[in-house]
């Protein structure tokens, strides 16, 4: 293992090391789920990240970041200044602030957006990889269109978006979600609806797998899909 291996097998360790460790408050794991998938949550962003191929040098977004869960291990394995987040929610994204300053992290620079409206972002660079993590189907239509220009706009040759999605065989006739949770709508869509969102902004996309079969351990894993989205080549 060479002097750049060693350094990124450094950074995962600690990185884990901080999963181990780190304990949220009951009302903050309450913004982003249930408290008793607080930490296999955590783990399996970073997780499945790294196994696509997340390097220390890499520089990374987080549509939907919420308190941190999955951005403090992120922020510890990132170099300084790599990490992204963005939030609707102004008090959850506070909250993360508090999850950074108690991981002892503020000190890795991390970029903390407080913004719902797409069209209003500006991002300062482009990234490797952008992560969505059970975001998407809670955007209405328009705001998920919103986000894949964004993406498309930002996202470095060569750069992969990951989200999971729950797909549905076909849209639901009213076009209203079947439930919401926290305020936000729960959308499941048809994968031609990826497909078609996508293309219109040069993004191919393919499915990856269910979250069960990529290790999230919870209720309904095997019921959403994770997607992989690329520039479409020209």
């Amino acid at each position: 293992m060479g002097a750049v291996g060693k350094a990124r097998y450094r950074a995962r360790i600690a990185a884990r090391k901080l999963m181990r460790t780190a304990r949220p408050s009951i009302r903050r794991a309450e913004l982003v789920g249930p408290p008793e998938i607080w930490a296999m949550k955590r783990r399996f962003q970073i997780d499945f990240l790294t196994s696509r191929g997340l390097r220390p040098e890499h520089r990374l977004l987080d549509v939907g970041c919420g308190v941190l869960r999955g951005g403090i291990p992120l922020i510890e394995y990132l170099q300084s200044g790599h990490y992204a987040g963005i939030e609707a929610r102004a008090h959850v994204l506070e909250e993360g602030r508090k999850e950074l300053a108690k991981a002892g992290l503020e000190h890795k620079r991390p970029l903390l957006l407080n913004a719902s409206d797409p069209a209003q972002i500006e991002l300062p660079d482009r990234f490797d990889y952008v992560w969505a993590h059970s975001v998407l189907y809670h955007m209405p239509d328009e705001v998920v269109d919103g986000y894949l220009g964004l993406i498309a706009g930002c996202l470095s040759d060569g750069g992969q978006f990951y989200a999971n999605v729950k797909l549905r065989a076909r849209e639901r006739p009213d076009g209203q979600p079947a439930h919401s949770w926290q305020g936000f709508p729960v959308v499941g869509r048809s994968r031609e609806f990826y497909e078609r969102a996508a293309a219109a902004y040069g993004l191919a996309v393919e499915d990856v797998g269910t979250l069960e079969s990529l290790g999230d351990q919870s209720k309904g894993g095997a019921k959403e899909m994770m997607m992989r989205f690329t520039k479409a080549p020209r």
